[in-house]
């Protein structure tokens, strides 16, 4: 399956409890389970919770 395909039923169950994870690469990455969002600049409204599941996974990884 192609990302997009497998992105938006993960994030409809998982919301902001999921990171993404690219295999095949010779190093770790890791990003958050969500992309930018423009509309929310300087609101102060954004959830923090996906890019923290993010570093907990390298920490302990």
């Amino acid at each position: 399956m192609y990302h997009d395909q497998v992105l938006t039923p993960i994030k409809t169950i998982f919301e902001y409890d999921a990171i993404n994870i690219t295999l095949g690469l010779p190093f770790i990455r890791i990003s958050p389970d969500h992309g930018p969002n423009e509309k929310m600049l300087g609101k102060n409204k954004s959830n923090p919770e996906s890019l923290i599941k993010a570093f907990n996974f390298l920490d302990k990884n």
